[in-house]
């Protein structure tokens, strides 16, 4: 019997260097998995595979090892944890995320419910070539967004409020981009420098800072044999309806004018800047 590679690939099973033997890819979003998933994954990989997982780099899980004649056993199996097998190929793979407000006390943005939103919307949707999201809550960047085709950061468009200011100094000394200056009972705060980090707003023991989450997008993002640091060009976004307004022009872009083969970035470059540009700042606007 002929095995169709091709559609095992794209369902998730990976094959290796073992003839007969398959790297099944699950589906994990944002980094999260219950403990019914774990208790199924381990039952799984202890009957069908080697006894062990792999952790990948972002955030996926494998069991290496599934042979060929247990493949239809082992969707089974897994989806009674609710466990599906994830994809590859060229289509939208896993959505990306660290913990954000919910855990993280440097969070400025609920960084799971958005991965989960952006799986429900895009994954695995056929495209040109793979596409990664990934989303990180702050500028501590611990999912590095700019290496992804579309990253999301959690940003603060921060405001200070002089009645409820006492002059500690506190957030002159949070603020590790210089732009907060003390100085005559009076607070300037340099824009330029500013990166919206919000670790004035939460430094500060009165609450003479308010901050608004908002979103920092950046687009064409590369990791692999070409590196590239994806181009943050929007102003700050407000509200998750503009966000997905962003992210349905970008997805839209790449399927209509990128080439099979080719990634987010070189379509970009080919089709040129200055209308992406345009198509997100439109996106953007409404």
């Amino acid at each position: 019997m002929a095995v169709d590679y091709a559609a095992l690939k794209k369902g998730g099973f990976m094959r290796q260097k073992q003839k007969g033997n398959f790297s099944l890819r699950l589906q994990v979003v944002g980094g999260n998995l219950t403990a019914e998933n774990l208790k199924h994954i381990y039952e799984v990989a202890e009957k069908y595979g080697k006894g062990y997982v792999h952790l990948t780099s972002r955030q996926g899980l494998e069991i290496p090892y599934i042979k060929f004649e247990d493949i239809e056993e082992v969707k089974a199996e897994l989806a009674k944890g609710g466990c599906k097998p994830g994809v590859c190929g060229p289509r939208v793979r896993t959505v990306t995320a660290c913990q954000g407000n919910v855990i993280c006390p440097s969070g400025n943005i609920d960084a799971y419910k958005i991965a989960e939103e952006l799986d429900k919307r895009y994954y695995a949707r056929e495209l040109p070539h793979k596409f990664k999201f990934g989303v990180t809550g702050c500028q501590n960047n611990c999912l590095k967004a700019e290496e992804n085709d579309l990253g999301i950061k959690g940003a603060s468009d921060v405001h200070w409020e002089a009645d409820k200011c006492i002059f500690c100094g506190v957030c002159e000394r949070a603020c590790r981009s210089g732009a907060i200056k003390i100085e005559n009972n009076d607070i300037t705060i340099d824009t330029d420098k500013c990166n919206n980090c919000g670790r004035c707003e939460k430094s500060c023991p009165t609450g003479a800072w308010v901050g608004e989450s908002s979103y920092i997008v950046s687009f064409g993002g590369l990791f692999g044999n070409t590196i590239n640091k994806g181009d943050s060009f929007l102003p700050l976004i407000k509200t998750e309806e503009q966000l997905y307004r962003v992210t349905d022009a970008a997805i839209n872009f790449f399927q209509t004018n990128g080439k099979p083969g080719e990634r987010f970035k070189f379509t970009i470059d080919r089709v040129g800047a200055e209308k992406f540009k345009k198509e997100m700042e439109d996106a953007y606007n409404g």
